[in-house]
C-alpha cells in the first residue's frame, strides 16, 4: 500500500536586488496551482521589514545583494522563522558560496540563470517534504 503526499501551497517571497529577476520569477511561477507568490523585496532590509507580515513557507533569496547579503539575510529567516525554508539563488555558484548558503539555513541552491523546471521541482520538493 502507498502513500500519496500531501501537497500544500506554496507561498513563495521573492527577495532579489534585480528587479528583472524578479519578474522572471514571478512569470515562472504565476501559472502553477499550488504555488503562489504572496510578497518581494528588492532588498533585505526591505524584506526584514515585510517578510513577517506576508507568512511566506518559502523564501528565494538572492546571494548578492546591497548592504545586507542574502547569505546573512538567509541566517536572520532561518533564525527568526524557522518554518519558512530558503531557496538560495545566485549566479556564483562556487563552492564556497553553495555550503556558506547551506550553513545559513538554505534547503537549496539554483545557480542563475534557472529553469522554470527546476524552480518549481525545488519549491515542490520543499512542499511536499521531501527536503529536511
Amino acid at each position: 500500500m502507498t502513500t500519496k503526499k500531501e501537497i500544500t501551497k506554496a507561498k513563495v517571497f521573492v527577495i532579489d536586488d534585480s528587479e528583472f529577476s524578479r519578474a522572471s520569477i514571478a512569470e515562472m511561477l504565476d501559472s502553477h496551482p499550488f504555488i503562489s507568490i504572496v510578497g518581494e523585496a528588492s532588498s533585505a532590509e526591505e524584506a526584514i521589514k515585510i517578510i513577517g507580515e506576508k507568512k511566506p513557507n518559502i523564501a528565494i533569496v538572492d546571494v548578492v545583494m546591497p548592504e545586507i547579503s542574502g547569505i546573512d539575510l538567509a541566517r536572520s529567516i532561518s533564525k527568526s522563522m524557522t518554518d519558512v525554508s530558503i531557496i538560495m539563488i545566485s549566479s556564483l555558484a562556487q563552492e564556497h558560496v553553495v555550503i556558506d548558503a547551506i550553513s545559513a539555513g538554505a534547503v537549496d541552491f539554483l545557480q542563475k540563470p534557472f529553469s522554470k523546471e527546476d524552480l518549481v521541482s525545488a519549491i515542490e520538493k520543499i512542499t511536499q517534504n521531501e527536503v529536511i
